[in-house]
């Protein structure tokens, strides 16, 4: 079974802390113990330098309605499809990752993706999309969502 996460629409407030927690997992700027104004602060000091989000709080257009949007890990995954160097892959817990190495940025992945999650990287070469944190034993976003309004279920 592989793991994904679920936006629960109906309780995002769009505070985009999803998109700080994200930045601040994958990126250099450790600081042990920060406090979330002190992980803002570091998401505006470096925004020209910061790692690319992972993931993306959208408005739909007219309403009031936020959501998070994230790489879907689709059991068909076009994006792996094409990957024209192979550096979009499934894993065998079933997570689809970006090998930064292999990737020459054609950004096939990108025009693929039917869910808009996967982009351009912070270096700009390689893409960039969820890889749900799970080094960190659960996702930044899930864990820090102030409000729950995202969820990771086996499925």
């Amino acid at each position: 079974m592989a793991k994904k996460i679920f936006p629960k629409e109906d309780v995002c407030v769009g505070c985009h802390l999803c998109e700080v927690y994200c930045v601040y997992a994958h990126s250099k700027y450790k600081k042990p113990n920060a406090k979330v104004h002190e992980l803002v602060k570091l998401y505006i000091k470096h925004k020209d330098s910061k790692p690319t989000s992972r993931i993306l709080v959208e408005e739909k257009s007219g309403t009031w309605t936020t959501f998070a949007l994230q790489c879907r890990h689709c059991d068909d995954a076009p994006c792996t499809k094409a990957c024209i160097t192979g550096a979009m892959k499934r894993l065998e817990d079933g997570r689809i990752v970006c090998d930064e190495e292999k990737c020459v940025g054609c950004w096939s992945c990108i025009m693929a993706c039917p869910h808009g999650a996967v982009r351009r990287g912070e270096n700009k070469k390689a893409a960039s999309k969820c890889d749900l944190c799970l080094e960190l034993g659960e996702p930044a976003c899930v864990k820090n969502c102030p409000n729950e309004a995202l969820e990771i279920k086996e499925v």
